[in-house]
C-alpha cells in the first residue's frame, strides 16, 4: 500500500496502526507513544502483525515518505457491525450473557473520535510521529455498571479468576475449533484481558486538537444501535 502510495504521488499517508502494537505499562501503568513493549511480549499474531506493519511505515517515514501513524484504542459507538471485541462486551451484556467478569481495563474513545482523529493527523501530523487516538482508561467493572445504568440491566457483580476463562477459551480454539466451532471466548481475548491496557492520548490531543466526547453519550448511541439490529 505504502508502494502504491509512492508510485501514485500521494502526498501524505496516515497509517492506521493500534495500540496494539505499542503493547502495555507494567502493572497496568498509563503509557504514551514512547512507550514500546518487546515484541515478544505483545499477545498473539495480530499485535504482533500490528507491530510489524508499523515497523514499515516507520521505515518508509525515515527514508522520505510523508505518514503520520495513528494509533486508535478501543473504539465505541454506532455503527459496530462485525462488531468489535469492545462491541461484542456491549453486545453480550444486552443479551445477558456477563454473568461474572474479569478484572481488567482498557483505554476507551468514541468512534467518531477516532474517524476525526484520522482526518486531524491528514492535517496537523508530523511525519514518522505515531499518535495515540484514545480518551478515558476505566476498568471493564466500571464500564459494565455504566451499561448497566444506561440500560437497566443489571451488572455483574462478582468476579472470576483468570484460568476459568483461559480454560474455556483452550477447550474452544484447541478442541471445538477443528470441528468447525467458530470459538465463543478468544484465546488471544482473554490472554488480553490479564493486563490493564492504559493510554495516555495527551499528545494527540495537544498536537492534532483530537475531540475528548463523552463516552456515556458513545455507550448510549451503541447500545441504541444494537438494539436495532
Amino acid at each position: 500500500v505504502l508502494l502504491s502510495a509512492r508510485k501514485a504521488g500521494i502526498e501524505r499517508t496516515v497509517y492506521t496502526s493500534s495500540v496494539a502494537a505499542i503493547g502495555v505499562g507494567k502493572a497496568g501503568k498509563v503509557v504514551d507513544e514512547t512507550h514500546q513493549s518487546p515484541p515478544e511480549q505483545l499477545v498473539g499474531h495480530y499485535k504482533k502483525s500490528k507491530y510489524l506493519a508499523e515497523q514499515e511505515a516507520k521505515q518508509a517515514a525515515q527514508k522520505g515518505q510523508d505518514i503520520v501513524i495513528v494509533n486508535p484504542s478501543s473504539p465505541i459507538g454506532p455503527w459496530d457491525i462485525k462488531p468489535t471485541p469492545t462491541g461484542d462486551i456491549i453486545v453480550r451484556f444486552l443479551r445477558q450473557q456477563m454473568p461474572f467478569y474479569v478484572d481488567t481495563g482498557l483505554n476507551l474513545i468514541d468512534v467518531r473520535d477516532v474517524a476525526w482523529g484520522h482526518l486531524l493527523a491528514l492535517k496537523h501530523g508530523k511525519s514518522g510521529e505515531r499518535y495515540i487516538l484514545g480518551n478515558q482508561n476505566l476498568t471493564l467493572k466500571a464500564i459494565l455498571d455504566q451499561l448497566a445504568q444506561i440500560t437497566g440491566i443489571k451488572a455483574p457483580q462478582k468476579t472470576i479468576p483468570l484460568w476459568l476463562p483461559l480454560t474455556v477459551a483452550w477447550i474452544d480454539e484447541y478442541l471445538l475449533a477443528p470441528l468447525g466451532k467458530a470459538p465463543s471466548v478468544p484465546l488471544d481475548g482473554v490472554r488480553m484481558s490479564q493486563q490493564l491496557m492504559y493510554y495516555d492520548s495527551s499528545k494527540a490531543v495537544k498536537e492534532l486538537g483530537l475531540p475528548q466526547s463523552d463516552l456515556t453519550i458513545a455507550l448510549k448511541n451503541a447500545v441504541e444501535w444494537f438494539k436495532n439490529q
